[in-house]
């Protein structure tokens, strides 16, 4: 089966498809398949580091592997067939990055997806120095909130707890995009992993889609802080609430209030930092609005 990917990632590489994918190849001594029916669907077909991709295979069966770029792909069964998600990290160089996807069956399946620069800024912010220089207290607590972070991303995988689109969980003006470089008392500290959105302490939050909490807690850096796990590895994260209103293991759903803005934390002002985590990786949170789960 290995093989059979490798072959297929070969005639992805070698053929420069973009987006969506090339017919598929037949399984020995059997009759082909119609090439619309077992057409791989790749949104978007191009992509900026750091977005949010969706694969989508219409078969019945769960494919045996697949594979963009060297990241393996997880699918999971929905009324289209079986999809997986994936993330490009911030750092992913622009190009080809080849999409393969092996069937049960021994179909392969062979695309690539174009990936476009980055378009990334430089936003330089004052703060408190004990942010940028904790002292012994804050570094422990710090290491607590680690630790508290790593458990609430670490759930065990499964299908997704959502079948409609994600939403904003504010309506409101996006004041940092993701990507931002910061730079922070004149050094520069860190790359924006979210999306930071306007509002007033006391605004309405509500959750982006279906989940259940897996973090209500004040952070150091973060403020109080609330995490939606998702299901399928994909998690939404809200920073610097005012005020918490759900519990850990509480089971949510799209719309419901979550809390109130607030600047709790490491922040210059009152606003919601939304961020969207895919196994392990930050992702540009507007790039899952883009995404089509109900078709």
């Amino acid at each position: 089966m290995r093989e059979a990917l490798a072959r297929a990632l070969a005639s992805a590489l070698a053929s420069a498809t973009v987006g969506p994918v090339t017919p598929p190849t037949a399984t020995p001594g059997s009759p082909p398949a119609p090439a619309a029916a077992l057409a791989l669907r790749l949104s978007p077909g191009t992509a900026r580091p750091g977005d949010l991709l969706l694969v989508t295979v219409p078969v019945k069966k769960a494919p045996a592997e697949g594979r963009i770029g060297d990241k393996a792909l997880r699918f999971f069964r929905t009324p289209a067939g079986h999809r997986a998600l994936a993330g490009l990290a911030v750092d992913a160089e622009p190009g080809e990055q080849p999409l393969a996807v092996a069937l049960a069956d021994g179909t392969e399946l062979a695309g690539a997806l174009q990936v476009l620069p980055p378009a990334f800024r430089e936003r330089v912010l004052g703060v408190s120095k004990r942010f940028t220089s904790p002292n012994a207290a804050a570094k422990r607590k710090m290491k607590e909130d680690d630790r508290a972070f790593n458990r609430a991303y670490g759930q065990a995988w499964g299908p997704p707890l959502f079948t409609r689109n994600f939403q904003w969980p504010r309506a409101t003006e996006i004041t940092a995009p993701f990507g931002d470089r910061r730079v922070y008392n004149g050094k520069l500290k860190s790359q924006h992993m979210g999306t930071d959105l306007d509002g007033r302490t006391g605004d309405p939050v509500q959750a982006a889609n279906d989940g259940m909490v897996v973090m209500a807690r004040e952070c150091f850096s973060t403020g109080n802080t609330v995490i939606l796990h998702h299901g399928a590895g994909l998690y939404t994260a809200y920073f610097h609430f005012s005020r918490t209103d759900v519990a850990e293991g509480q089971q949510v759903k799209r719309g419901e209030l979550l809390g109130a803005v607030g600047m709790t934390g490491r922040v210059t002002g009152p606003h919601l930092h939304w961020a969207v985590k895919l196994e392990g990786k930050y992702v540009d949170p507007e790039s899952l609005l883009r995404l089509d789960f109900e078709r």
